[in-house]
């Protein structure tokens, strides 16, 4: 078991919690982040990193991915220590004699701890009626993620669901794939409608297939490899689909592991906090990103970014109560590394 001591923990290496870094060690407070996950970004890294983001201030568009690096060296002046791979399995303590939290490899002790969770410990939603889906899923010939859509080049790709991740990249793989069929269980979709006319464009000049209303019912190949996607529609009647790919984009099943068991009253994987300093209701337990709940929450990243720079501003007040808090802006404080700032 390995001790760590710092002056934050954050929980989440997703965009949020890498963001709450930079302002943490702004204000001088060094950080330990920790995350289930073996790789920075949460869903960002883990789901859609060559999908494009359009509404991140000063980046008409970027891809997931490449948010993330930037955050990453954002943050990196401040010399965080990342501990991924394992979920937060206990905290106990308080703001005033301090956290500690436990994983099953190491003990880190903190003055404040930042749930920066977003969605928690998520698993992606799987299709039940599929006997041999795990065979394929060894193989990577049936996935729940894209993170190098150029691997898909020249291969015949079925996409399952009807939401935004589904018709997203319906159209990004349709310049992409030979050929691309997306099923769903109902004719319209759950989705930005620009995108959804997008993708019915494409399906006039023959580059995706629709199979609506229907749904998954059978996987055909050997040896990991998939020959053919069978769907059924309404009225039981079938047809094969020849492809090599199937990628599901079912969602995400909510699970906040452990967490549920800290005392924060979590409604349905949402941490209420108070707005003006992000805390739960465990002072010095503050939380920021998509699990934090409060009237008017507007879930987007962009958000999470301002809600990091107040739980820095709380977690000042409770690691250096006596100092009065005052805005510092890095136009004249500078960054360590940056030229001219030491």
């Amino acid at each position: 078991m390995r001790n760590h001591q710092t002056d934050v923990a954050i929980i989440g290496a997703g965009p949020s919690g890498l963001f709450m870094v930079f302002e943490a060690g702004f204000l001088g407070y060094r950080a330990v982040v920790m995350d289930a996950l073996p790789q920075v970004g949460g869903q960002l890294a883990a789901l859609y990193p060559e999908k494009p983001i359009y509404d991140i201030p000063g980046h008409p568009a970027i891809l997931a991915g490449q948010l993330v690096e930037q955050l990453a060296t954002q943050c990196a002046p401040y010399n965080p220590t990342y501990l991924l791979g394992e979920p937060v399995e206990h905290v106990e303590g308080d703001a005033a004699t301090g956290f500690t939290l436990k994983t099953a490899n190491h003990t880190v002790q903190a003055r404040a701890i930042v749930i920066a969770g977003g969605g928690g410990m998520f698993t992606p939603r799987k299709p039940a009626q599929l006997e041999n889906l795990g065979h394929f899923e060894a193989s990577g010939a049936v996935r729940y993620a894209i993170t190098q859509k150029h691997g898909l080049a020249g291969q015949v790709v079925v996409l399952a669901g009807g939401g935004d991740s589904a018709v997203d990249w319906a159209v990004e793989l349709a310049g992409i794939a030979s050929h691309v069929h997306v099923v769903h269980r109902r004719n319209d979709f759950r989705a930005a409608e620009a995108t959804v006319e997008e993708m019915r464009r494409l399906v006039e000049k023959g580059k995706i297939t629709l199979h609506t209303p229907c749904q998954l019912s059978a996987l055909e190949g050997d040896a990991g490899h998939l020959r053919a996607v069978t769907v059924t529609n309404l009225e039981g009647e079938q047809a094969r689909i020849e492809a090599t790919q199937l990628v599901c984009c079912f969602g995400l099943a909510p699970n906040v592991g452990p967490m549920e068991n800290w005392g924060l009253g979590l409604e349905r994987g949402i941490v209420p906090v108070e707005r003006a300093t992000m805390q739960t209701n465990r002072p010095g337990l503050l939380c920021i990103g998509d699990m934090a709940g409060y009237e008017g929450k507007v879930a987007l990243i962009l958000t999470g970014f301002a809600e990091a720079a107040v739980a820095a501003k709380t977690i000042q007040s409770i690691i250096n109560p006596e100092k009065k808090f005052k805005v510092q802006y890095s136009t004249s404080k500078g960054v360590p590394g940056t030229p001219g700032v030491a």
